[in-house]
């Protein structure tokens, strides 16, 4: 690849696979609907290039169909020739290769463009399929079979009884913490021009005419914006910033979705009665966040951003609430005559008169002879004097608000008005109830190294450096704990109560927080309630769990936190760095393990268990679909609860889109209740004893191998050139360093995320399977290996997401990659690990191809492929560029700048097309 300016045609510039170049014959074994919305987005792209540059368009067109013959060279070779003719693969590397520096970015963003349109086209699709599904119901089924959260319910009924069934359901919570990790390589301006073009496509299907002709205009002006706006955004985004992703899921999707969830649920639980009764269906959903709060390794975290971040959730959703409470009181415009007011509602009014006699005359002006509608419509005025902070006017805690709406909802009923009552009212408690005066619960988290240096300065200094100056960063851990107070005085105690340790290695780890706690306040009334959460996430610290576990539950604090918690207690388990620390499989093992070893020692204490999953988008982290997660589980390991970390791009996949937002809330729930199923139950214990003696082998086997990987010499360099990881540290995508900054100086000191987004990047997805292959290899034993794979839900569910990520591998990329660090011994390693994997992950599933049975997720990805390969070309020219040119100091600061910003468009287009990357 050359950096000069020169403008170079490629020799062949013909289209290879069709005529037009709009659509490739493999496209056509998709769905009709998928394929029409591919082939229209492909064909405005295609116009938005050529607009731009005529030549752009026809490098796009030979680049993508030299990699579509290449990408069906190498599929006919999976299942015939071995050595398939790879010279497809050898032109697009051969015109990418001429292009010179500026034309190839505009190449990369051409990629990444049409991977967001293949991204939206496939959610599209999604979203139809449920709507036809939802169509096809009938009125009089059992239950809703799109609905997965009446299908458990209703097993549960027919396996416990209504009793108990209904106190499962009683206990139902589901708690994704939404975290910073940088994972999504989408800068916000383009997530902005996503949205539309979604909206947009989504329309296109119902419309005709004059009308379809202004939907297809504007589709060409979103994405000729798209492709004009760079992937790479100015600047890294600081922590409040960050905030802002919650904010615009909560906005777009959750606050409005939340109470369909529940309405949706309800109607079938009441039938007929839905409507006219009390909602039997809970507010289940309780979402935390660690933005502007996880100062694990992130210094621009600080005890003021957390002070910022929260004021902004709150003042955010009070606002929300203001404006649904002041559009709820507007409608209930029931005379008194015919809805007469309770007597508790009177006495409402005549406390908010007391109040404000200048708010209740406004109301009552507006609403004569509507004492429902005029008292909403003080306490809509009450809520924006919440957010100004008047003593006077404010409320104090969501609590008062929720129960004054409490009041407004048993006078409409009392009166006859039910369905007033227990309609748009109902919502707007179900989201009080949901968001509070919070909208999440923040959850502060910190390494445990911090807090033992913190107290070894004060021991040394004294408290306020009597015997000399303390370090910053004992301030700063002081200063954590007065904003975590400080956010608690005014947004409650459920708004900040939590305080994970990450690296939790001992008891004294939680006497650490709980005295600094103690020390950064000088009277005691101020010190804030927390509950101290260790986070287990080596394999070494997974493995003693329990006798830490058993030494923390003896300290004072904890003792009189379980007691005023009726003995609920919380414990966090890391996906990330145990897969880093010991590889997939070992990482997978050790979790379930330990999941059980503490089920069984928090029933020995009785103590009301929750897990804290923290767990990633990418397979590497602990990724994959959540639902099947959860009814993985060890018995008793969910307890009618499941939280777990969400991040990245996973927020925007799963929360993005409000059908898919309900689809995937529904199922969640679904799977959090069924696990607590006699039959589920039944099944993961049985067969997580059945096969104990292979996961052992495997166990041992695959860890064996990881290591030996690890610990070959020069590894981690060799690592950091066969990947992009340098420049994925470059990306402006979160406000966190790649490194936790405490001093190590080799892979322990790497964070997972870009560990696991680098492998992934290369096509070569090491950290979601390593190992396995050879696990396999000693086992030996087939039939058990596809046994265990039918029958054990744990198993299947590894089994199948491994799967996946091999079919997002690609032998012939990865060699380019791995050609990058010139050592034979690892690149070997590497590649025969990937073959004896893949080898016997198809034999376990019995397919020919990774994902060959799941026909519209392997063929979307297959048909991705291609695309994927021509950023990954070019990406991995230009660090070879990179690489070798800046070893010789061949290149200026200009030239590398340039190489840098086509390889960080090549990292955001690869990541759009690959998903779950990080």
């Amino acid at each position: 690849m050359t950096d000069t300016d020169q403008q170079i045609t490629p020799a062949d510039a013909t289209i290879v696979s069709t005529g037009t170049g709009t659509k490739g014959p493999e496209e056509r074994e998709l769905p009709e609907s998928l394929s029409n919305d591919m082939s229209l987005c492909l064909r405005i792209l295609r116009d938005v290039l050529g607009e731009y540059d005529p030549q752009l368009l026809a490098t796009f067109d030979t680049v993508r169909n030299y990699a579509v013959k290449a990408s069906a060279e190498h599929f006919a070779g999976a299942t015939a020739d071995p050595h398939p003719d790879e010279d497809g693969l050898a032109k697009a590397v051969a015109t990418i290769d001429a292009m010179n520096l500026h034309d190839a970015q505009l190449l990369a963003r051409a990629f990444a463009t049409y991977f967001h349109l293949a991204n939206l086209s496939e959610e599209n699709y999604r979203v139809s399929v449920l709507r036809q599904r939802e169509n096809q119901v009938e009125d009089d089924e059992a239950v809703d079979p799109v609905n997965e959260l009446t299908t458990a319910y209703h097993q549960l009924l027919t396996e416990m009884g209504p009793a108990k069934a209904k106190a499962l359901l009683e206990k139902l919570e589901f708690h994704p913490v939404f975290t910073a990790h940088p994972t999504e390589a989408r800068r916000k301006a383009v997530e902005g021009k996503i949205r539309r073009i979604a909206e947009l496509l989504e329309e296109n299907k119902r419309l005709d005419g004059s009308d379809k002709k202004e939907n297809v205009r504007r589709l060409y002006n979103e994405i000729d914006a798209l492709f004009r706006t760079s992937p790479i955004a100015l600047k890294k985004p600081t922590p409040v910033e960050e905030a802002d992703t919650i904010l615009d899921i909560f906005d777009n999707t959750l606050f409005t979705t939340i109470p369909k969830v529940y309405h949706r649920f309800n109607d079938w639980l009441l039938g007929d009665k839905a409507g006219l009764e009390q909602p039997q269906c809970p507010a289940f959903f309780h979402p935390g966040s660690w933005i502007g709060s996880d100062r694990d390794g992130n210094p621009n975290v600080t005890a003021k951003v957390s002070r910022q971040v929260a004021r902004k959730f709150s003042d955010h959703v009070i606002g929300a609430l203001e404006e649904a409470t002041r559009t709820v009181g507007r409608n209930l415009t029931m005379e008194s005559e015919t809805t007469p007011a309770s007597a508790e509602l009177k006495s409402l009014w005549s406390h908010q008169k007391e109040m404000s006699e200048r708010l209740t005359d406004k109301a009552a002006l507006i609403s004569t002879k509507e004492l429902h509608r005029a008292v909403m419509l003080v306490m809509a005025d009450r809520l924006r004097y919440t957010i100004e902070r008047d003593a006077d006017l404010m409320y104090h805690s969501c609590d008062d608000f929720i129960a004054d709406l409490q009041v407004v909802q048993r006078s409409l009923a009392e009166a006859g008005a039910k369905r007033s009552a227990y309609g748009p009212l109902q919502d707007l408690i179900w989201q009080a109830q949901t968001f509070g005066f919070h909208m999440v619960e923040m959850e502060f988290r910190q390494h445990s190294v911090v807090h033992a240096r913190a107290l070894e300065d004060i021991r040394e200094h004294g408290l306020h450096g009597e015997r000399g100056e303390l370090q910053p960063m004992t301030h700063e851990v002081l200063d954590t704990f007065r904003a975590l107070g400080a956010i608690q005085k005014r947004n409650g105690i459920k708004a900040a109560r939590r305080y994970i340790i990450s690296f939790t290695k001992s008891a004294q780890n939680v006497r650490d927080v709980y005295e600094l706690n103690r020390l950064a306040f000088s009277h005691p009334e101020d010190v804030p309630v927390i509950d101290v959460i260790p986070l287990f996430e080596q394999l070494e610290d997974l493995q003693n769990c329990v006798n830490v576990l058993e030494e923390i539950v003896k300290i004072p604090e904890v003792q009189a936190r379980l007691k005023a918690t009726g003995n609920k207690m919380e414990i966090m388990l890391g996906y990330s760095d145990s897969s880093k620390d010991a590889g997939p499989t070992t990482a997978t093992l050790a979790l379930h393990s330990a999941e059980s070893r503490i089920v069984a020692w928090a029933a020995k204490h009785d103590i009301d268990l929750t897990l804290f999953h923290g767990r990633g988008g990418a397979v590497g982290r602990g990724g994959g679909p959540a639902n099947r997660a959860v009814l993985a589980q060890p018995k008793g390991s969910v307890n009618c609860r499941f939280k777990l970390t969400e991040q990245g791009e996973v927020i925007f996949a799963r929360y993005g889109n409000p059908v898919l937002a309900i689809r995937h809330l529904e199922s969640v729930a679904a799977a959090t209740l069924l696990q607590s199923a006699p039959s589920v139950e039944k099944t993961n214990t049985e067969m997580t004893e059945k096969y104990a003696q292979m996961t052992e082998v495997l166990d041992n086997a695959s860890h064996e191998r990881f290591l030996d990987l690890l610990n070959t010499p020069d590894f981690a360099p060799w690592f950091s050139i066969v990947t992009p990881l340098t420049e994925v540290g470059l990306l402006p995508i979160g406000s966190r360093p790649a490194k936790r900054g405490l001093g190590a100086k080799s892979l322990d000191d790497l964070r997972t995320i870009p560990w696991v987004f680098s492998w992934a990047q290369a096509r070569i997805n090491l950290a979601a399977w390593y190992g396995l292959g050879s696990a396999c290899e000693k086992f030996g034993d087939l039939d058990t290996l596809r046994e265990a794979y039918e029958e054990w839900p744990l198993f299947s569910t590894f089994i199948d997401n491994i799967e996946m990520s091999l079919a997002k591998t690609d032998e012939r990329i990865a060699k380019m990659y791995l050609a990058l660090g010139d050592d034979e011994n690892l690149s070997k390693k590497v590649l025969d690990e990937m073959k004896l994997t893949t080898k016997w992950v198809l034999k376990i599933v019995n397919d020919e191809w990774p994902l060959q049975h799941r026909h519209v997720l392997g063929q979307a990805i297959r048909i991705r492929s291609p695309y994927v390969d021509a950023l990954s070309v070019t990406q991995v020219l230009a660090l070879r560029s990179l690489r070798k040119k800046v070893d010789k100091e061949e290149l200026s600061k200009s030239q590398q700048a340039g190489f840098i910003y086509l390889i960080l468009c090549t990292v955001s287009g690869v990541a759009a097309g690959l998903q779950n990357t990080g």
